[in-house]
């Protein structure tokens, strides 16, 4: 298996940073989109838990934006071949004085599976959690 293709890093990379901007910009309709459109779909977030991409969605229509303030720092992004991935990276933010922290599972799903899947290369968020720490 290669890990780390540079052409798989970017491609990734790309598809997160949309990720990351729509939840910035609480864009909803992009942030379920990036979302694999599966029952199998899991998300732990800081507060609450979805199985599947219906209960994810139904999260979003009801969640409070992002802080304006949140700050991505170590961030990693390693690729498995050319189908899989994993996003690693830590938050912080002046709302609050903890560190969060984002795990995201990626998997070229393709257009096949999922007629919008064309965007980004065909990936999407397969599992996903986030957490919060006090800081050390």
């Amino acid at each position: 298996m290669q890990l780390n293709l540079p052409h798989i890093v970017a491609e990734v990379s790309a598809a997160f940073a949309a990720y990351e901007r729509a939840l910035a910009d609480h864009d909803n309709m992009t942030i379920n989109m990036l979302f694999w459109q599966s029952p199998h779909t899991v998300r732990y977030g800081i507060a609450e838990i979805q199985h599947g991409s219906d209960q994810i969605r139904a999260y979003r229509k009801i969640s409070t934006p992002v802080p304006k303030s949140r700050r991505l720092h170590r961030t990693v992004v390693t690729t498995f071949g050319t189908d899989y991935a994993t996003v690693s990276t830590e938050f912080i933010s002046t709302e609050t004085d903890q560190i969060g922290r984002q795990m995201q599972t990626w998997a070229k799903v393709g257009p096949d599976s999922q007629p919008e899947a064309g965007l980004y290369g065909g990936w999407r968020i397969v599992a996903a959690h986030v957490s919060l720490i006090d800081k050390p």
